[in-house]
């Protein structure tokens, strides 16, 4: 490989990056902080991004579609740069950033598989569990939170399933399902 081999992008980088950008925009609305009492802390928001990129990498990977599998991956590798990036610009020293950013890798597959355990056997009760154990982690959760996130979070996906590859290739998805108060 030449020099410039260097210098090229993956294939969706670009897509993968604004596709996150978009979960991120929408985990952060107010609504789920003021109306839903979610922790706004560093655990709070990785939660709510967590939360909406699984519910976007599951509907990229289940498309039939071959550019599905590997534009989830393009997000899933967004979202851990970013991570990476953000915990440097925190003051997390080099040696101990790849070790954190693994205890996130882990802790986001953890989650994403619960909930997607959960909406693909439209067990609402088992989603609602797994949002009040991942994003209240054990603080008190206010009256019906927890099933509210776990209904937009339902209601999200189902927003996700009919949009089109080629929006998602081109890096727009829509995540604009009300947020519940």
């Amino acid at each position: 490989m030449g020099l410039l081999g260097f210098f090229t992008r993956k294939p969706h980088e670009r897509a993968g990056f604004e596709l996150y950008s978009a979960a991120v925009g929408a985990a952060r609305r107010p609504g789920f902080f003021a109306g839903l009492g979610v922790p706004d802390t560093l655990d709070g928001r990785f939660d709510l991004v967590s939360l909406h990129v699984a519910l976007l990498i599951r509907r990229l990977r289940r498309d039939a579609a071959a550019e599905g599998p590997k534009l989830a991956q393009a997000v899933f590798d967004a979202m851990f740069a970013d991570m990476d990036v953000n915990l440097r610009e925190m003051g997390v020293g080099d040696l101990v950033v790849g070790k954190r950013v693994k205890r996130m890798w882990e802790a986001f597959h953890g989650r994403a598989a619960a909930y997607e355990a959960a909406i693909d056997a439209g067990d609402l009760a088992a989603l609602e569990a797994a949002l009040t154990r991942n994003i209240w982690r054990g603080e008190v959760v206010p009256e019906g939170a927890a099933a509210r996130l776990a209904s937009y979070a339902q209601a999200l996906a189902e927003r996700l399933a009919p949009q089109a590859m080629a929006d998602f290739t081109r890096g727009r998805a829509r995540f604009d399902v009300e947020v519940p108060a």
